[in-house]
């Protein structure tokens, strides 16, 4: 099956990344892509954009390059009751956040404090993804969060750079097995996301399908091969 969409990537907006919004696109377009989302990290990680940036993403067009352009941010979260860092006026012109755990945020929590922030973040509308729960150091009770995704409508990332060899995380590979394990028993919809730095990671779902086949998970309820899905989650 083709993908359709990657909406977890970085411009140099964020300071650690490497390519442009155009360079992104270019790499998208070539691969096919129908839609294509822009999620550079908000302000409390250092290097993250300035707040006048997420506010002006208004300017992006819709279409570039016959893509589908979707404009999000990569929000922090900066405590246990799932608080972020980007106020509420700035979601006015988005179409989709993701909310994600950084080491140079917030760390050192427990499975309690973590599980408490995603089920709160699955209350918070302007939320519609949790990205890279895979982390070790951020564990959380996997069925508790997913079955509250179930409920809210709140997608689950499966982060492709979590099982790269140049990967950060830790123990991304055994826990996005126990991940996909309950969410394909609550018939639970995901997204696979390259959480691109660079633009020739664009796209880039390889190491996620590994496992998605290895679990038989039911391609009708992952995002990346479904429009339906997309339309309901990000149009």
């Amino acid at each position: 099956m083709k993908n359709l969409i990657d909406v977890h990537t970085h411009t140099v907006l964020s300071s650690h990344a490497y390519s442009t919004i155009l360079e992104n696109i270019k790499i998208a377009k070539e691969k096919e892509l129908k839609y294509y989302g822009v999620s550079d990290h908000a302000p409390a990680i250092t290097g993250g954009q300035n707040i006048l940036a997420i506010g002006n993403l208004k300017i992006i067009p819709k279409y570039i390059e016959g893509i589908r352009v979707l404009r999000g941010v990569e929000l922090n979260i900066i405590d246990i009751n799932g608080n972020h860092d980007v106020p509420l006026k700035y979601f006015e012109h988005l179409d989709y956040a993701i909310a994600s755990f950084h080491i140079p945020v917030i760390k050192n929590i427990s499975l309690k404090d973590v599980t408490n922030a995603y089920l709160n973040l699955c209350d918070n509308k302007d939320v519609t993804i949790l990205g890279h729960i895979d982390d070790e150091r951020y564990k959380c009770d996997y069925e508790k969060v997913i079955k509250k995704c179930l409920e809210t409508e709140t997608l689950i990332e499966i982060n492709d750079s979590s099982l790269r060899p140049t990967a950060s995380r830790v123990n991304g590979e055994n826990n996005i097995k126990e991940i996909l394990g309950i969410a394909k028993n609550y018939q639970l919809p995901i997204i696979i996301n390259s959480d691109a730095h660079i633009c020739f990671d664009v796209g880039r779902i390889e190491e996620a399908m590994v496992i998605i086949n290895s679990v038989e998970y039911p391609m009708d309820l992952i995002v990346n091969f479904n429009e339906k899905l997309i339309e309901k989650y990000f149009t």
